[in-house]
This record gives structure tokens, sequence and C-alpha cells, in this order.
């Protein structure tokens, strides 16, 4: 892999351990590694010119469901809280095949790609008429994201007292079956991985506790991660205290779902002691303000628990609950929505940048991203301060303020996946074609 050199940025948020913002300086990618930051660096390999340029490390998205980018803006769901809004998707999902489920993902990784996404995780919890991981994992692969993708499960049927349809759960045994074969097959739990697999039963309202305590158990005696809904909404502690008779994070620390091998999405009505207890374990949230507005739930305490210690990192959730993908646009959300709930200095641009970058990457368990330094992974984005978005801006830096919401260049692995705001991966009007003849098919 050849040298490239990024020249004399205005300005490298580096989000390392001292947090530097360098001016005027370069970076070197070696191998798909930063070798060296600095002015005046020299190559024989390629140069991208990086004056009037913010570099970041490539953002970090810790929670998706790509296969819902092909049921955007569905009636019926449109205006409908969470359990609503499932029970009128739910049947149009019934629908999907593998074909559906590898196009809506190459059209999410590609929104996330153009918004400066290097690393994404995915939550993929229904596998109908033959759907299996690996129609994600094979998109990821030629979009050339980093990918975290999760097994996910459905096991509780309506007939069961479940939310789902029957048609979209699957016995417990051969979840975990295939949890056992997708790990062995495709998880690299090597530095600079491309692919690390996790572990992801649905939601409390979903699964068995048998299944969230055997799936726990799984993924610990794998070394993989687990992933899973909690605490979402008002509905979702309902259920918990009706069903269980206890509180979401008490759910989860009975059945083994605390820990820093754990990071549980939305967990917008987490409680001070539900708080402490993440902080003290040590357990992830992925942080979702758009689909969160989106379907009422509410503002996550996310002030509360960074200054607790909670690991936080920020996802856009899928695009049926978003209805889109942009990464960067989740970040300024992610503030905007603390500054409303807890005043105007309850969240800064540079923190909540750092929580979609640094946070995520931590939370994902890859101190090897999310950060630009000697020795990490060389995923950065390129963002073009002199154009209109941040024009008159006096800190450039302070992208989520005024900044553009599409990247320029895109590295992953030291690899340029966007070049001058166009995706070098894929075709994207052939893949955007191919996404709405599937759309209408189902509209039929």
């Amino acid at each position: 892999m050849p040298e490239i050199l990024i020249r004399n940025a205005c300005s490298i948020l580096t989000m390392d351990d001292d947090r530097r913002e360098l001016a005027g300086e370069d970076i070197l990618i070696r191998d798909g590694v930063i070798a060296a930051i600095g002015p005046g660096l020299a190559t024989t390999g390629e140069v991208i010119e990086a004056r009037g340029f913010v570099v970041t490390p490539g953002l970090v998205n810790t929670h998706h469901h790509l296969y819902q980018s092909l049921t955007r803006a569905v009636p019926g769901g449109q205006d409908a809280l969470l359990f609503g809004w499932l029970k009128t998707l739910y049947p149009i999902w019934a629908r999907f095949g593998p074909e559906e489920v590898h196009v809506s993902a190459l059209t999410g990784l590609a929104e996330l790609a153009l918004s400066g996404c290097s690393l994404t995780s995915d939550h993929l919890y229904l596998y109908p008429n033959g759907a299996r991981l690996d129609d994600t994992i094979a998109a990821a692969a030629e979009v050339g994201l980093r990918f975290q993708p999760t097994r996910g499960a459905m096991s509780i049927g309506e007939s069961a007292g479940g939310l789902p349809p029957d048609s979209l759960v699957e016995a417990e045994a051969a979840i975990l079956e295939d949890c056992i074969r997708v790990v062995d097959a495709f998880h690299d739990a090597a530095e600079g991985s491309m692919c690390r697999v996790g572990v992801a039963p649905c939601s409390p309202f979903s699964v068995s506790r048998d299944l969230m305590r055997e799936a726990a158990l799984l993924a610990r005696d794998k070394g993989v991660m687990l992933h899973t809904h909690l605490a979402e909404n008002a509905e979702d502690v309902a259920y918990s205290l009706e069903t269980f008779g206890c509180r979401p994070g008490q759910y989860a620390e009975d059945l083994g779902w605390t820990g820093p091998d754990v990071w549980h999405a939305h967990c917008v009505k987490l409680d001070a002691g539900e708080i402490d207890l993440f902080a003290r374990s040590g357990t992830g949230v992925a942080h979702c303000p758009c689909s969160n507005c989106r379907l009422g739930s509410g503002i996550a305490p996310v002030r509360a628990m960074r200054d607790a210690g909670v690991p936080v990192g920020l996802g856009v959730d899928g695009s049926a609950s978003n209805d889109g993908g942009n990464l960067i646009l989740e970040a300024r959300q992610a503030l905007l929505l603390q500054r409303v709930s807890r005043g105007a200095d309850a969240m800064s641009a540079r923190e909540a940048l750092e929580i979609v970058t640094r946070g995520g990457a931590d939370i994902l368990g890859r101190p090897d991203c999310g950060r630009i330094a000697p020795g990490k992974r060389a995923d950065l984005a390129l963002w073009d301060v002199t154009g209109i978005d941040s024009a008159g801006s006096w800190d450039p830096a302070a992208l989520l303020l005024a900044g553009p919401v599409r990247v320029t260049h895109l590295l992953v692995e030291g690899r340029q996946v966007v070049r001058d705001g166009q995706l070098t991966t894929l075709d994207l009007p052939r893949v955007i074609a191919h996404q709405s003849r599937l759309a209408r098919a189902l509209m039929g």
C-alpha cells in the first residue's frame, strides 16, 4: 500500500490522549497506520493537499439497523411511538430477503461514509426468507468501511406474548448455533481488524431471559462483545416492570449484561441508580438522539452519564426511525438536545465531536481507532471549511456549530473511500436505483 501524506491541514482535531489541536501540520500514512504527525513531512507517495480542511478521526457509529434504509418515512409509522411503529413495520420487513438486506445495507453504509463515518456497528435481528448476517458483512466489504456487525435475534412472537409476528422469530437453539457460525466465520480480533462480530438479542420484549443469559455466556466464551436495546422509552420501562418485576438496568445486571464488553442502545430512561451501575461496571451506551426525537422517546441523560463516567457513543439508529444516516448531523443533534435539556453550557461542540469519534471507538473496543496519533489506524475524515457552511466562522474547528455535513475525503485503513465528495468504491447511482426498485416492489 503506497504512502499517503495529508499536507498542511488548517486544523487537526486529534482526539488523542491530550486532545491536541494542530494547525498547519501534516499526517503521514503508511500501511494503513498513522506513521507520523508534524510540520514539513515528506513522502514519495500520494499527497492530499489539506489547506482549508479540518481533519478529524473518522466518525464512529455505535448503533444502526442497516436493513431499515429500505423503509424510510413509511405511512402509518411516521407519527407512532416505538411499539406502534414496530407493529407497522414488522409485516413489511417480513417480506425482505437477502437482496433487500444487502442493497439496503449498501445504501446505509454509503450514506454513513459520505457523512464522515469510518467505523460502524450494525444490529441485524431479523432474517426473513433466507437473509443472513453475511449479507451485510459483504456490503461493508464492498463499501470499504470498518464493520462491527452484531448477530441479533427475536425469539418470542405474538402468540407467546411478544411484540414481533411469529414469522420473524427463531428458535433459540438455532439462534445460538448461528451466533457461533458467524463469529467463527467472520470475527477478527486483531488490531486493525476490518470486521468484528458481536452477539445481540434484540430487546427484553422480543427474547427470553434464558436467551439473554445464554447469549452472554456464549459471547464471553468467544471473546466477543454484547449489544441490545435497553430503556428506550416509557413503554419499554413499563414492560420491564410488569414482566420482570424490575427496571431495565437491574434486568441487565441480573443476566450478565453489564461490563466493558457490553453496550446498550438508547438508554433514554435510565435513572440515577442505573447510571451509577453503568459507570461502575464500564457498560457503554449508544445514544441515538434523532431517532429518540422522531419516536418521541425523550432526551437521554447524556450529561449525567458522562459526568458519572459512563462510556457514551453515538448511533444513527435505523433509517426507518431516523429516516437518515448522517452521523455528523447526529453529533450536532446530540449537542443541541443536551443544551435544550440542561442549558447552553451543557455540551460543547468539541465534546460532542469527541463522543462521536474516540467515545464510540472505545465503546466498540477499538482503541486503535477514533483518534489521530502515531500507531493508530489511518481512519481520517477531511472536512472542507472554505465553503458556505463555514463562511464567516471564527472557529473552523467548531464543525458542529458551523461546518459541512458531508465529508470531502474519507480514508479507512489508509484507503480513500470518499474522494472529492464521491464514493470511490461503489457505483452509487446504480445502488440508489436498485434500492428504489426494491422499495416500489414492497409498496405494491
